[in-house]
């Protein structure tokens, strides 16, 4: 491809808006998670507890913005304040969960429908890093770490809010601390807002701005699609159990594993070489 019209590409993706086509694919994987997490009393839950329903699909749509502004010292209900959006949201879980004959669900399931959702989230998740990102660096200029913080919240505010988004359907999950056991969504999060905090307060990357996010964009896009379609679910982890090897006492522990057995071993030997004496 003419390498200027690969960054003309790259410039369009960077100025997609997200608003309705893009909300409504977050909104409805979003509320596909809630009813899934639900399990086969789903419909029931629903429909004996509809306002607890919709304040969990609610939190987890709009937990990005939550949470970051909590962060930020800002309005935590800011996150709500635009009224299109909240009713869009609304009228996703409404088709999701009430739609008859439940058709709502299951095309939203159907698996070129779920495909095609899932791809534009994740433009939308890497458009949400950015714009965090950019938001902390307003408010922190010098705070890398802010930056990248509240970019992986944006990410993934969901992970994040699963303790509390559970609660309010009376489940109580302290086990699912996102930072306990971070998701495959958390950790690229955290690589592409690293990655964006470079680009804007660094010389490090030599890129236009429109390249590095095209480049995010079909990270995030390929390894979810081969997570339903593959099922590669964490690209992460070989290079997890490397660094932790390396750095983490994982090859000292096996290294003192190893000489404590051996010394055991001699001195099981000895206590029989003295029996047998």
């Amino acid at each position: 491809m003419d390498p200027e019209a690969f960054l003309e590409m790259a410039n369009q993706v960077t100025k997609l808006k997200m608003y309705p086509y893009f909300d409504i694919a977050h909104c409805t994987l979003c509320c596909l998670y809630v009813r899934d997490d639900l399990g086969t009393g789903s419909l029931p839950f629903s429909r004996k507890h509809p306002l607890a329903n919709w304040l969990s699909c609610m939190l987890t749509i709009f937990a990005g913005g939550l949470l970051a502004n909590f962060l930020l010292g800002e309005p935590i209900l800011g996150a709500l304040k635009n009224n299109q959006q909240l009713l869009l949201a609304t009228a996703v879980w409404y088709v999701i969960f009430y739609s008859p004959f439940d058709v709502g669900y299951k095309v939203a399931k159907f698996l070129p429908i779920k495909v095609l959702l899932s791809a534009m989230k994740e433009v939308y998740r890497v458009k949400k890093i950015s714009d965090g990102v950019t938001h902390a660096a307003k408010v922190f200029p010098n705070g890398y770490l802010s930056m990248i913080l509240i970019g992986t919240i944006k990410g993934n505010g969901s992970g994040f809010l699963k303790i509390i988004e559970r609660l309010m359907r009376g489940v109580w999950t302290p086990a699912a601390v996102e930072v306990m056991q971070p998701t495959f969504p958390t950790k690229a999060s955290i690589a592409a807002a690293l990655i964006f905090v470079m680009d804007k307060k660094t010389d490090l990357i030599s890129a236009p701005h429109a390249l590095v996010y095209f480049g995010i964009c079909i990270f995030f896009v390929y390894f979810k699609l081969s997570s339903l379609l593959l099922g590669i679910h964490d690209p992460f982890v070989p290079f997890e159990n490397l660094f932790c090897a390396i750095f983490l006492g994982g090859i000292w522990d096996s290294l003192a594993h190893t000489l404590a057995g051996k010394k055991g071993a001699a001195a099981e030997k000895g206590g029989e070489a003295v029996k047998n004496g």
